[in-house]
């Protein structure tokens, strides 16, 4: 199951973030969301549990957990929407006259 981690301390590493969720069962995979341009955590991240009853049990005891001062958003993470390229929904731009 993949676990959205929210509200995370921005200096938190991988491993920390392990720990929290190896308490409740085998953590398969930890993933912290970085900013492309600054390498900087973004504040969340997401966690693969193989066994689904772990997973459930960690997202009810971490999701408000206090952690280095911040409080934890724990929940079942969605499925990804495809995003529109960005500049798709834009009107065309009117060359520039000088």
């Amino acid at each position: 199951m993949n676990i959205y981690v929210g509200n995370l301390p921005y200096e938190l590493t991988k491993d920390e973030l392990k720990d929290v969720f190896q308490q409740y069962g085998e953590v398969s995979s930890v993933n912290i969301i970085t900013d492309k341009m600054t390498g900087r955590s973004k504040g969340f991240g997401f966690i693969e549990m193989p066994e689904a009853s772990s997973a459930k049990e960690a997202i009810s005891k971490v999701d408000g957990y206090s952690f280095k001062g911040r409080n934890l958003k724990v929940s079942e993470a969605r499925p990804r929407e495809e995003r529109n390229d960005r500049n798709s929904d834009r009107r065309p731009r009117k060359p520039r006259q000088y």
